[in-house]
């Protein structure tokens, strides 16, 4: 009796690159790269992180450049206030920017992943340094995780969880600042923790969270919680640039003496005719070798634990670590640089360079599309929305020398970071407007809510609803006009 494998897929294909064979979590302890791609990322890093912990303590004419104040629905962007009455433009931008990131990925894969998220330059830059600075290097790390519990293993475990808390609790106090303002998160840290136990309580949460992802989640963030990664599926096509390893160059592989014969197939001629390659076609010769010699340094160098040369793979965040590890052995055994670099599997496979694509000048359509109806509309936004409404459950009174009165109540926002003195005044020249209380200065960035009545001579109501138009002014300047209706008995 015959029988027939099933077959499998391959193994990185149905295991995770952190999965232990039970199923378990194996830790990984990437090794500390060098080159032109980690100094680019560390100047990269570096210039962001600068601008994360600046963003909420710049102040620019007396308003924080960033704010995101969620409590009070008081949103800022590079210095531009967002009130809840411009969700709308919130929105589009949403969509911008969703837009935006799926046209870089379709073009560059998951390159922000690994030159630009939080999440991997804190791991990355500061994290794994100082892990590295305390512990050792990957091997030291290896063997100290795995050594008993002994004083010295005590201390610098002690040493590295301490500075990470300090370091999680420094980032809980910059995202607070973020979401609370400069001054309020001043105002909780040098004063007594027992007059502002919610903003304690708040940065406490920040900090265990930020010192959980880091100190023990790490790679997860970007495998599995991150919906990102599982996105970039089915947004890049074989046009796309990414990281990648030029297979036909690389197989097969085997070890390689220095100045040796590489580059696999190409190195050869892969479109030289069979005679050329091979003289004598009837004497076996040996297969020659790619330029890959399986020292599997892109894998021990990888943060998220996979071997590019499998191809793409979700876990993938395009660090380039790799890149610059392959590099290095290129330069050693005197083979050109690039075996692992960022290309498109088109021009791998087939050297077809990359070009713009019918989708990706669909995705820039629409995202100048989009950027355009958003310059419009922050053009011309208005400084003050203004809000009129007829008090609840009122008609309308009956004054003096008959006139007919009805209630109004008023919401400004003064959306502008210089104060306003408003004028309103009916359209009509027979309405006159009575203010319950002063209308007065209106502060930058705040709302003000006043009471009015509006009078009309009886003989003048024609109809049981009259429209009425408000005319908003500013030194002499109409601003606004308001449409709304006027209550009124027909005789």
């Amino acid at each position: 009796m015959t029988t027939i494998d099933t077959p499998v897929d391959d193994y990185f294909r149905s295991h995770l690159p952190n999965q232990t064979e039970a199923g378990g979590r194996k830790w990984l302890y990437p090794k500390a790269t060098s080159g032109r791609y980690t100094n680019w990322r560390m100047v990269v890093s570096w210039v962001l992180l600068a601008c994360l912990f600046a963003g909420p303590m710049i102040w620019v004419d007396g308003h924080p450049l960033f704010l995101f104040n969620v409590l009070e629905r008081r949103f800022i962007f590079f210095g531009v206030t967002f009130w809840p009455q411009d969700f709308y433009l919130v929105a589009i931008g949403l969509i911008t920017f969703i837009v935006f990131v799926v046209l870089f990925t379709v073009v560059f894969g998951r390159v922000f992943c690994g030159w630009a998220c939080p999440q991997t330059i804190f791991m990355e830059m500061v994290f794994r340094k100082i892990e590295g600075w305390i512990e050792g290097d990957f091997r030291a790390r290896q063997r100290l995780d795995a050594a008993p519990w002994t004083p010295d293993k005590m201390v610098k475990k002690t040493a590295k969880h301490s500075v990470f808390f300090l370091i999680s609790f420094l980032i809980s106090n910059t995202f607070l600042a973020y979401l609370i303002g400069r001054d309020q998160l001043l105002a909780i840290v040098t004063d007594s923790p027992a007059n502002h136990t919610v903003g304690l309580f708040a940065i406490l949460i920040f900090t265990g969270v930020f010192y959980l992802v880091f100190a023990r989640l790490r790679e997860i963030v970007c495998t599995t919680i991150c919906p990102y990664g599982r996105l970039q599926g089915v947004m890049l096509d074989k046009n796309s640039l990414t990281v990648a390893y030029d297979f036909i160059r690389g197989e097969p592989r085997g070890k390689k003496v220095r100045g040796g014969e590489g580059t696999g197939a190409r190195g050869l001629g892969v479109n030289a005719p069979l005679q050329t390659l091979y003289p004598e076609p009837q004497t076996p010769r040996p297969t020659p070798k790619g330029d890959c010699i399986d020292c599997n340094l892109c894998v021990q160098v990888c943060p998220t634990g996979i071997d590019i040369r499998n191809g793409i793979q979700l876990e993938c965040i395009n660090c380039t670590a790799c890149m610059d590890a392959c590099d290095e052995v290129m330069d050693k055994i005197d083979r050109p640089r690039g075996l692992i670099r960022i290309d498109s599997l088109n021009n791998i496979e087939q050297s077809i360079p990359f070009r713009v694509s019918g989708r990706i000048m669909a995705y820039s359509a629409v995202l100048l599309a989009l950027l355009g109806l958003i310059g419009y509309l922050l053009a011309s936004r208005q400084p003050l929305d203004l809000t009129v409404l007829r008090a609840p459950g009122q008609l309308y009174q009956r004054g003096e020398g008959q006139l007919i009165s009805n209630l109004y109540s008023l919401e400004v926002i003064n959306k502008t970071y210089k104060p306003m003195q408003l004028a309103i005044h009916a359209s009509r020249a027979d309405a006159k407007l009575r203010f319950v209380q002063p209308l007065g200065t209106l502060e930058p960035g705040t709302l003000t809510k006043v009471m009015f009545f509006i009078d009309l001579p009886e003989r003048t109501i024609t109809q049981n609803s009259t429209p009425l138009t408000l005319d908003v002014a500013t030194n002499g300047d109409v601003l606004n006009n308001i449409e709304t209706t006027f209550l009124g008995p027909v005789k």
